[in-house]
């Protein structure tokens, strides 16, 4: 693997993005900071995205985290990009209307360079009951500031693998590669499409958002050999390479991917496939323990394969939900606390016990894969995740060097702004409203502003 430096801006700019890009609600006038209405006394204020494994905590806290603690947790829970929003307005202003927070390891580098989080080392020391070295290496390193301390404790982590209906496969007489590249992805969906009534090849996310169609298409652009930035932070929006990934993409979900592709996210992609609507999907690892739960219509039915690939040898992606805790927060060490038990083995094996231990949010520790009962219920998919989170490199997932970290993701403040708008670019080509080209024409200028901020430094 290549080293690379990570060429960064120097602190004033990234805190001037960051005002200018995540403040934007603060400087309209559209939220008024929370001021002295925080946490306080034995209660802390919780902050999370409604995904499934974040609902199941939340019910799971009052009967056992504050039963054993005398903690209260107040949670506000959010959709993805609503509770980013919430999170950028309360962490940047310092309001402390929050003490913890979900964020991902694209936000938490950030925020820790910007002095909106409390440093984890300290209450780790304080605390080896949690077990810090449990932790899976690749989600400690994305949780690390440039200080070289921890900001975060992940509470799920993935990476990205190919699903596919075995089951579906076996009867037409395919058989799925053991490394898959994208072209023969392609040729498998076109076979499949049609397999079932009503059935098509393959789900692919084309729902705007930084989060949701650019998340996958960046993986086929790294492998393809296309970037965002060069290293000289030139933008490549408009290379063949970008060019020809992106245009596979669309071209690939329009012809044999799900209705209503260009709206579809991570949830309308794990509806599709749980219904029977489609024989494959390139997405989250952490989708398989929902496909394999007990009330699943596909449990037993769905095969795994690595993240298809071109030019790379592999080329899935490294995220995690993890839990921050503000600065500005007035009960870190009740805060601490909670991310310890969130974050912890007895609250997965607590899950194990109340839910299945194929619903347990697993992608963050060692010994989860190490466990009898987790081994058991998450055979089909626990062997590939893991390799998948340690086999992601996010400081070198293309062909070519990289100016800043990421491989979803473009590890700078504007990006949230920016794969944004290129976003709705690529979804309106998903739904046939224009080319690709006319797509990344529009695109290219945009990342063209990002690399005159950048370039030189």
């Amino acid at each position: 693997m290549r080293t690379q430096s990570r060429r960064r801006p120097p602190r004033a700019t990234l805190a001037t993005a960051v005002a200018g890009t995540l403040l934007a609600p603060l400087l309209s006038g559209c939220w008024v900071g929370a001021g002295g209405a925080g946490s306080g006394g034995d209660a802390i204020n919780v902050l999370m995205v409604n995904n499934p494994q974040m609902v199941e905590l939340q019910k799971l806290t009052a009967a056992h985290f504050t039963r054993e603690t005398g903690i209260e947790v107040n949670f506000t829970v959010l959709p993805e990009n609503d509770v980013r929003d919430k999170i950028s307005q309360d962490f940047a202003n310092q309001a402390g209307q929050y003490d913890v927070a979900t964020l991902s390891n694209y936000e938490i580098p950030i925020y820790a360079r910007n002095g909106w989080l409390k440093e984890m080392d300290s209450y780790v020391a304080k605390d080896p009951a949690y077990d810090e070295q449990d932790v899976l290496k690749p989600m400690r390193q994305s949780l690390t500031g440039d200080d070289g301390k921890l900001y975060g404790q992940p509470f799920y982590g993935e990476s990205s693998f190919l699903m596919y209906r075995k089951d579906v496969f076996a009867r037409e007489g395919l058989t799925m590669p053991e490394r898959p590249t994208w072209r023969q992805v392609a040729g498998l969906a076109a076979r499949v499409d049609g397999a079932e009534d009503g059935m098509k090849g393959i789900c692919l996310r084309g729902l705007p958002g930084w989060g949701e169609v650019m998340a996958p298409l960046t993986t086929v652009v790294n492998t393809f050999g296309g970037t965002w930035f060069d290293q000289d932070w030139k933008a490549r929006l408009d290379s063949p390479e970008f060019e020809k990934a992106t245009k596979f993409y669309v071209d690939l979900v329009r012809e044999h991917g799900e209705s209503g592709a260009a709206q579809s996210g991570f949830a309308e992609c794990l509806n599709n496939m749980t219904q029977g609507n489609v024989a494959m999907w390139y997405d989250a690892t952490s989708a398989a323990g929902l496909l394999e739960a007990a009330d699943s219509p596909v449990k037993g039915k769905v095969g795994y394969a690595p993240a298809p690939v071109e030019k790379t040898d592999s080329s899935g992606w490294l995220y995690t939900w993890a839990w921050g805790i503000q600065d500005a927060s007035r009960n870190p060490d009740k805060a601490w606390k909670f991310v310890s038990w969130a974050s912890s083995k007895e609250y997965e094996e607590l899950v194990g016990e109340e839910s299945g231990w194929s619903n347990v949010p697993a992608g963050k520790r060692a010994s989860t894969y190490d466990h009898p009962a987790y081994r058991a219920e998450a055979a089909a998919f626990q062997e590939m995740t893991r390799a998948a989170i340690e086999g992601a490199r996010p400081d070198d997932p293309g062909v070519q060097p990289r100016p800043a970290p990421g491989i979803q993701f473009v590890g700078i403040p504007e990006f949230t702004d920016l794969g944004t708008q290129v976003s709705q670019e690529i979804s309106a080509a998903i739904a046939g409203r224009q080319s690709v080209e006319t797509a990344l024409r529009k695109s290219q200028q945009l990342a063209e502003r990002i690399s005159e901020e950048y370039e030189g430094r």
